[in-house]
């Protein structure tokens, strides 16, 4: 009878201890636990921590209800602008009714998936291509409420939307490239043009100021000649300005009259007409003691004038320098020499040449 009685009650604590172990559960910090008994939802979700459930009876779901980040695979698509794209985005979401995400939908993951890809091609039909390239913050805000909407049922929140990467074709590619390079050759333009204008704007005032002090613009003059003369292997051709001459001219006006009035003086001084040469030099005797005619080709001697080769000097008074004339003021002009021609010249007489 005793041992009857121990065999049942070692049996009673085996049935104990597997009644237990089949009913015990441990759910984590970062799960929550839904209960459906007999199929049925249980209101109480068992938080974490030790819990017991009825074996047979009771179902245990554990939910996630961490942030999960889900990729969302590659779409094709065309943009509004007729671009062929390939957009590939990133998910985040969690669970916030553990109840709804077991009951209202079969794979919460898997439903959250495909709303973002339908959603994610829904985006790139409504939107251009710049705004893909350039207004992603616009663009994230309204994938995140497409797919938001009806994920409220099923007790997941999303918490953000991020569009990764834009893949363009290489023709595309090509395109863009060209277009930001006019686009920065058009604004390096515009940048010179307005410097240029600056600049201009600066050399006329400059201008004006050198324009009411002459000097200035001979500073200014020495100065390029020492930034030019730095570099020896450069040839200097130093400009000679006419608003030099005109400053030096304003400058010494009365050394520039007296240097005209002692040239003057010079010639005046210096002129004098040369005696005619004696006629028996000018008529030589012939061989036969008669006279000798000059030379065919050769023309008549030359007479010099007063200043002897004038021919040789520039005309900066005024007066005309031409061979058998005087060129000095005041003195009359002597005629060059002469003689008849052979037609006029009676027979047996002999030419004479008259200075």
């Amino acid at each position: 009878m005793v041992e009857e009685l121990i065999v049942a009650v070692i049996a009673a604590v085996c049935a104990c201890g597997v009644y237990a172990m089949a009913a015990a559960r441990v759910v984590k910090q970062y799960e929550r636990g839904v209960v459906l008994r007999l199929g049925r939802l249980r209101r109480d979700i068992r938080g974490p921590g030790f819990t017991m459930i009825v074996p047979f009876v009771d179902r245990l779901h554990k939910v996630n209800m961490q942030i999960v980040t889900m990729p969302v695979p590659a779409q094709d698509g065309i943009t509004r602008d007729n671009v062929t794209v390939r957009v590939d985005a990133v998910i985040y979401f969690k669970v916030v009714d553990a109840a709804d995400a077991v009951i209202r939908v079969e794979d919460y993951r898997f439903a959250v998936s495909q709303m973002a890809q339908t959603s994610l091609r829904s985006i790139i039909g409504k939107s251009d291509l710049d705004d893909l390239l350039s207004n992603r913050e616009k663009l994230n805000q309204g994938l995140e409420l497409m797919i938001d909407s009806p994920s409220i049922g099923w007790g997941v929140q999303i918490d953000r939307v991020e569009i990764k990467d834009v893949s363009l074709p290489e023709t595309m590619k090509r395109s863009m490239a060209r277009q930001a390079e006019a686009d920065r050759e058009r604004r390096a333009r515009v940048i010179n043009a307005d410097a240029e204008l600056q600049a201009s704007k600066k050399l006329a005032e400059a201008a004006a100021q050198m324009a009411d002090q002459p000097a200035a613009l001979q500073l200014r003059l020495l100065q390029t000649v020492v930034a030019v003369a730095a570099e020896k292997n450069s040839t200097l051709v130093l400009p000679f300005p006419v608003e030099l001459l005109r400053f030096l001219e304003r400058a010494t006006p009365a050394e520039a009259a007296e240097a005209a009035r002692n040239v003057s003086a010079a010639v005046e001084s210096g002129a004098a007409v040369e005696k005619p040469a004696d006629r028996s030099e000018a008529v030589g005797a012939g061989t036969d003691g008669g006279p000798s005619e000059p030379p065919d080709g050769a023309g008549p001697p030359q007479t010099a004038g007063p200043l002897g080769d004038a021919a040789g000097l520039p005309d900066v008074l005024g007066v005309p320098t031409t061979p058998g004339t005087s060129t000095a003021p005041g003195t009359p002009t002597a005629p060059g020499p002469s003689h008849a021609s052979e037609e006029e010249t009676p027979a047996g007489q002999t030419p004479l040449t008259t200075p």
